[in-house]
């Protein structure tokens, strides 16, 4: 099977903003560097969706919430139940956020659209086993629909997760 010509692009849902866009594409390219493969905008099984989840070829799984702003830090606290669903937690930010801000017990990356580097290291709280699988299936599935849908955009796809 070999994929048309043109570019392929996932479509924007227009949920972020351009700040935190840009953040996302940097910290992802981050940590495609370390060897992760990452999925945005996965949903949890806690029901939450989470902004940036990556995963490593020892299969551990770290979770990256983003934030654009001072405001949108102090307005959105759902970061705290993203730790039962990962072995690291970070957030990722802009340069122009100050990084005093965010809590010392997680790790921080800053980014922008071309890069990012990580501030501080977020500290590991292993994953049961159950809940790595059940994670470890979630990427899988919506990696997978996401990129049949590139491949056939008329297609019946809709993201299991």
């Amino acid at each position: 099977m070999s994929f048309p010509a043109q570019k392929l692009e996932l479509p924007v849902d227009g949920r972020q903003s351009e700040t935190a866009l840009a953040v996302a594409r940097g910290t992802a390219r981050l940590l495609h560097a370390h060897g992760f493969c990452v999925v945005s905008e996965l949903p949890l099984p806690s029901g939450r969706r989470a902004d940036l989840v990556a995963l490593d070829v020892r299969g551990e799984f770290w979770i990256v919430e983003i934030k654009s702003s001072i405001a949108d830090f102090r307005a959105d606290q759902k970061w705290q139940e993203y730790r039962i669903h990962c072995d690291r937690l970070f957030f990722a930010t802009s340069l122009e956020v100050p990084c005093e801000i965010f809590p010392p017990d997680t790790g921080l990356i800053v980014a922008d659209s071309f890069g990012a580097e990580f501030r501080c290291e977020a500290p590991e709280h292993k994953l049961a086993a159950a809940t790595r699988k059940a994670m470890m299936l979630l990427f899988a599935r919506a990696a997978a629909v996401r990129l049949q849908s590139l491949a056939d955009p008329t297609g019946p796809y809709t993201d299991f997760t």
